[in-house]
Parts: structure tokens; sequence; C-alpha cells
């Protein structure tokens, strides 16, 4: 995997709207995600109005995603979760759940859904992963 981070777009000059939907389970890895996004939206759209929902659960994230995409407001809505593998596959199934449910609601609704929604084996592996968005970002 490349560590190098996309050249991004050019600034949208028109009036943005952007949704952003996050987990509260996790919230110390998650608000890493609610904070790059919201800093990567500003940087490529200054004047996009950004509003943040917030659900129990990663599996509750597609609910909510699907009401913001139906209300045709949204230029994009922002997924965020992050899912720590445990002793069981649940974590797995749960990834794999709403992961296609997102899919579903993009194709369906014909709004962007931007899938933040990361499954990873233990805490160690997502701040490994993040110490690398982080060096990623700053080139």
């Amino acid at each position: 995997m490349s560590s190098k981070a996309p050249r991004r777009p050019q600034i949208a000059k028109a009036k943005r709207t952007f949704c952003i939907v996050a987990s509260r389970f996790n919230e110390r890895y998650v608000q890493g995600l609610i904070d790059h996004a919201t800093e990567e939206l500003r940087a490529l759209a200054p004047d996009a109005s950004i509003s943040l929902h917030r659900v129990p659960g990663a599996f509750e994230l597609p609910v909510v995603v699907q009401e913001l995409a139906a209300r045709d407001r949204a230029d994009a809505v922002i997924a965020c979760g992050v899912i720590l593998q445990g002793e069981t596959n649940h974590a797995q199934n749960l990834s794999r759940s709403v992961t296609d449910a997102l899919q579903r609601i993009a194709v369906e609704q014909a709004v962007p859904v931007i899938n933040v929604v990361l499954s990873f084996k233990d805490s160690i592996s997502f701040l490994a992963r993040s110490s690398t968005w982080r060096s990623a970002g700053e080139t």
C-alpha cells in the first residue's frame, strides 16, 4: 500500500453540503476520523455546510445515512466508524453488513456515500494505520 496521499482536487467554488454520520462506539478512534474528514472538506470546499450526526454504533450508521441521502440535500454523506475484532467473527459480519448497506444506499439514492467504517484487529493496528494517514497527509 502506498503511503503517498493522492493529489487534492481543485477547491470547490460552489456552496456544498456534506453530512458526516459517526458512531459513538469506539469514540476515541472515531473522533480522529471525524476531525480528519472535516479538515479535508474545509480544505476542498471552504464554504461548505458540514453537519455531524451521531449514532450508537456502526450497525446504526446505514439507518441515518439512508435518511440523509433520501432528503436529497447533501452533496455527499460520509459514514465514520471503527470496528475492532474481538474473540468471535462478529466484527467481520458487522463490517460486511454495514458496507453492503452503505453501497446499496449510494446506488439507490444516487448520492455519494463515503465509507469510512474501518475494521482493525485491535487498537494497536488502528494507531499504526492512523499514524500512516497523518504522515501521508503532511506531504
